[in-house]
């Protein structure tokens, strides 16, 4: 099979499992099929088509997209990726993802996503300057403060949102802060915003233990990935007196019942998160996920507990710090076992609520200090667990689903008040 048939078939997968999430969730509080029907698709999916000279002073055409699932709410918020395997299946499913996002942390968005397929890591950075501004002229009549914010998201960063910026306030002729987050702080940009996603993750991890009767003083704790995410929440827990008794990169993975140094793996490790290739007695991920542990953190890549381990781990918790590492029946089969699942919907909900915060500052023309946006961060996350934890008990059903119950309501009672169904 081509490479691209399979890419499209992953993609079109995500979507579907998506869709059917959604579905069910709808189901499950009592709403018309109507409501699955205005959901299961974005209100406006644009495509765009790009030219940009190239440095060698050839013309190239990139194919972008724009998604726009749902603004009952409020405008659609979410990140641009500049990625070889962007698909509209990919984000549409990721606009949906957004949505739920919002939802779930009370915040008056519907959900976005963009992307352009290119390879960033090939481009001179005059490339990528044509092809940020090249992409806001080519959406600039369905986005805006008040439609549609963007933001970073994979293989984009500050640089890029600031050109973006500088071409929407050319197009309109006035200064739009608020058109998009992530932007360098002397820009606009909030303190705290590069760093906030994994922050949530560190306070749902938090209240997650809390739930779980977990202390996580001592807590034996194993992190799958060693990189940026990764290494962040081995230290802070490390830091926090709990027990790293494993952790894993690409190469493999180290386990140890007592504990390991994670201060020095993590002066080890080179630029990709790599370490565990210094040690005669590493052993693979997979064997790695099955040890012994209190809680165990995915922060590396999707579809790591399947229905095929999922019965041999012994973890109390299974926190998911990226998107997808555990499949529909993975999650069946751990929830039935007593495990305590937090989604990557919800764990990685940080990012959004920093994005938010920075568009109140630029519209308040008041900027807060890092502890503040940490401190509002807490509390809407605190709430956003607390709201998913008590579904999924008061409703017998897994915190994944309990993830879009909380997601979807806000945004489906506003679509039966304005009308809409």
């Amino acid at each position: 099979m081509a490479v691209d048939t399979v890419r499209q078939t992953k993609q079109t997968s995500v979507l579907e499992r998506t869709q059917q999430l959604i579905k069910k969730a709808l189901e499950h509080m009592g709403f018309a099929e109507s409501f699955y029907e205005l959901l299961k698709r974005p209100r406006r999916l644009m495509t765009v088509c790009i030219p940009i000279r190239m440095d060698d002073g050839s013309v190239r055409v990139f194919t972008g997209y724009r998604a726009q699932h749902n603004d009952a709410v409020g405008p659609t918020k979410g990140g641009i990726r500049f990625h070889p395997s962007v698909t509209p299946e990919e984000i549409t499913a990721l606009s949906m993802e957004m949505s739920i996002q919002c939802g779930l942390t009370d915040l008056q968005y519907g959900g976005g996503m963009g992307g352009i397929e290119c390879d960033p890591r090939t481009m001179s950075a005059a490339e990528l300057e044509r092809l940020s501004r090249g992409y806001v002229r080519a959406i600039s009549q369905i986005v805006g403060p008040t439609k549609d914010i963007l933001a970073p998201d994979m293989y984009t960063n500050a640089q890029m949102m600031a050109w973006m910026m500088d071409e929407y306030s050319r197009l309109r002729e006035f200064d739009s802060p608020g058109f998009i987050t992530g932007k360098p702080l002397m820009l606009g940009g909030s303190a705290g915003r590069e760093s906030s996603t994994v922050k949530g993750v560190t306070i749902v991890l938090r209240e997650a233990a809390k739930a779980a009767g977990v202390e996580l003083t001592g807590a034996k704790v194993i992190v799958q990935g060693f990189g940026h995410a990764g290494g962040y929440l081995a230290k802070f827990l490390h830091d926090a007196g709990a027990k790293i008794v494993g952790i894993a990169d690409t190469g493999g993975a180290l386990y140890h019942p007592d504990g390991l140094d994670v201060d020095y793996l993590l002066e080890k490790r080179d630029a990709s998160g790599a370490v565990t290739h210094l040690f005669a007695n590493a052993i693979s991920n997979r064997e790695l996920l099955v040890q012994a542990c209190d809680i165990l953190i995915l922060a590396a890549a999707e579809n790591q507990i399947t229905e095929e381990n999922a019965a041999d781990i012994q973890a109390k918790i299974v926190i998911e710090a990226v998107s997808g590492p555990t499949t529909a029946k993975a999650t069946e089969i751990l929830t039935s076992r007593g495990v305590l699942l937090v989604p990557d919907v919800l764990a990685s909900a940080g990012g959004v609520i920093a994005s938010y915060f920075e568009r109140v500052q630029n519209n308040q023309g008041c900027y807060w200090s890092e502890a503040e946006v940490y401190r509002k961060l807490d509390h809407l996350l605190v709430n956003a667990f607390r709201t998913v934890h008590r579904i999924a008990l008061e409703s017998k059903v897994d915190m994944r689903l309990a993830v879009y119950m909380a997601g979807l309501r806000k945004m489906a009672e506003a679509m039966r008040s304005r009308g809409w169904v």
